[in-house]
């Protein structure tokens, strides 16, 4: 009974020296409050006795273990000192630390790293990590507040990515010893899927489960610790990586729960023209994943859940929530796979013909690489709403019919083309391949595009006259890195040599409605102009001043100029009217 009321006595006697005592404002006039975390892995210091100015203030704090916040003196130096478990006096403290704390502040300080000379690699010193606007609670009774403190000493820069509702990333670029930069995360109480990744967000180090709605949550505030050693046997066979979480009332640290992964790798191409989607704002199950995505861009390749039911929302840019979306998809993706989707067609009610309706394409083979270093792999997709069922032929290197009768919202019935690295020049035909509705240069081997793996996608508008004056067509290609589409080249040919010994040189081109022809004189041609579909536009036989051809007349768009003055005496040239 006398030791029970000694020990009794001694503690009160070393809160009163500290200023903690339960009326703070009897010994000390300015406090703050603090939490101690004590995720130091090396063997040596579990546990550890905590001193401050010489006193014992915790005995015996094991590893993963947190101190409940507590009122300690403010506005005076702390001479924090880390001593083994069972210390006989401050004499045995292994690391000191002074610290000056603000009155009326909250305080986290997490303790980490490596005390033992040998035994551990990489041997990241120890020391006291110091984040000066903790919290015992949430800011918003709805949300738990959360914390993320990097304290593996083994583990590289990370990220952390929220893949159970979408959230996508949440974490950016910490490195060891660090607390997230942008502070509490303030998150509505859910149940979350955490990925931890590396900074290029390509490697997935651990999944674990964040159940925050499960255990009741609401309202709380967290501290959670990247802990332990990714590599044990290079660290004395020491605790294994994880995640544990840290309450404001303290005792052992909470792990999460590990979880398979069960992520898909996604890109999404922007390839609507109707005016109202650029931009767009993409949410996913509610969370908004990507802000102002313009007309003709991509994300890059990026982890989403799979094996759930996502709904994908598509609204108008800079939206207030996901109750903007003007359309919504539910996709369910599977685990380990790699998806293309482009986004194609017309919102808007008017002013487009034909009015193919918004949608989602969606490829469940992409590629992020080559398969052979030495080639460049190409998925082509049919995005153009007023396009005819088109051929792609290769006329560069004489590859011949490369795609074949790929009609709106497909892609290439072959998958990806697996190209050797080359510069091409592709022609887009009509089905029957009769008809060139353009050509277009495409300079794998001169952008050095070995290895790539690429999505190129035929968009925009042929008559942009029908289409509210959109964008007119092109081929655009997506890179697996995303960001703007990148236009391939269209190739407009000064000459045809259809008949021997004449050369026909026109300009300008694209032309705003007036062409000037060289090498033959029009009044002994008659001329056929046709659209990209085949259809005959209109035949006249022109006589124009200055042997100019009009064509003012006809809407932007593509068209061939046919001039016929006997059966053998035939030219083919290609115009953009805009």
């Amino acid at each position: 009974m006398l030791n029970k009321k000694y020990n009794i006595m001694k503690k009160l006697v070393y809160k009163l020296a500290l200023g903690v005592f339960l009326i703070p404002s009897i010994a000390f006039s300015q406090t703050a409050r603090l939490q101690i975390i004590h995720n130091s892995a090396d063997a040596i210091a579990d546990p550890v006795d905590i001193y401050v100015n010489g006193v014992l203030l915790h005995n015996d704090v094991p590893f993963r273990a947190a101190t409940a916040f507590e009122n300690v003196p403010a506005g005076v130096t702390l001479n924090v000192g880390i001593a083994p478990g069972a210390s006989s006096s401050v004499l045995d403290t292994v690391a000191n630390f002074p610290v000056v704390l603000t009155a009326n502040e909250t305080y986290v300080v997490v303790a980490d790293g490596i005390v033992s000379s040998t035994g551990y690699s990489p041997a990241q010193p120890f020391g006291l990590a110091v984040y000066g606007m903790g919290r015992e609670s949430a800011t918003n009774p709805n949300n738990t507040d959360v914390l993320v403190h990097h304290g593996a000493t083994d583990a590289p820069t990370v990220d952390v990515y929220e893949t159970g509702v979408g959230a996508g990333i949440i974490v950016d670029d910490m490195s060891y010893g660090e607390f997230n930069s942008t502070g509490y995360l303030e998150l509505p109480t859910a149940d979350y899927t955490l990925e931890v990744r590396d900074e290029t967000g390509a490697v997935t180090v651990a999944t674990y489960s964040a159940p925050l709605s499960t255990l009741s949550l609401d309202g709380a505030a967290l501290v959670v610790v990247a802990s332990g050693f990714l590599n044990p046997a290079n660290n004395s066979n020491g605790e294994a990586f994880g995640l544990y979480v840290a309450l404001p009332t303290g005792g052992a640290l909470i792990p999460l729960p590990a979880v398979a992964s069960t992520t898909a790798r996604l890109q999404i191409i922007h390839n609507s023209a109707d005016a109202i989607a650029d931009p767009v704002d993409i949410y996913v199950n509610g969370a908004l994943l990507h802000n102002d995505v313009p007309f003709r861009a991509a994300t890059a390749f990026e982890y989403v859940p799979a094996g759930v039911t996502l709904n994908v929302g598509i609204a108008p840019g800079s939206s207030s929530s996901v109750l903007d979306t003007v359309a919504n998809f539910p996709v369910v993706l599977t685990t380990n796979e790699t998806y293309v989707v482009v986004a194609d067609g017309i919102v808007s009610s008017t002013g487009y013909s034909p009015a193919q309706p918004f949608g989602l394409a969606v490829y469940g083979m992409g590629r992020e690489s080559a398969t052979n270093p030495n080639n460049t792999d190409v998925l082509v997709h049919h995005g153009a709403t007023d396009a005819p069922t088109v051929d792609v032929y290769e006329t560069g290197v004489g590859a011949g019919i490369i795609v074949d009768d790929m009609s709106y919202g497909e892609f290439n019935s072959t998958g990806y083309l697996e190209l050797p690295t080359a510069d091409y020049t592709l022609e887009v035909r009509d089905e029957t391949g009769a008809v060139t509705v353009a050509t277009y240069s495409a300079p794998l081997s001169t952008l050095s595009l070995d290895g790539a793996a690429l999505v190129v996608v035929a968009s925009g508008f042929l008559n942009p006259a029908n289409n509210s004056n959109g964008e007119a067509f092109g081929l655009y290609v997506a890179l697996p890195t995303g960001g703007a589409l990148i236009p391939l080249p269209p190739v407009f040919p000064t000459s045809i040599n259809e008949i021997e010994n004449v050369s026909i040189d026109y300009f300008p081109n694209p032309t705003n409605g007036l062409v000037n022809i060289k090498g033959i004189n029009l009044n002994n041609y008659n001329i056929s102009i046709t659209d990209v579909s085949g259809r005959l536009i209109q035949s006249n036989n022109y006589s124009v001043n200055d042997n100019q051809l009009n064509i003012q007349n006809l809407s932007n768009g593509y068209y061939n100029v046919t001039f016929i003055n006997n059966i053998e005496d035939i030219k083919t040239i290609q115009l953009i009217k805009q």
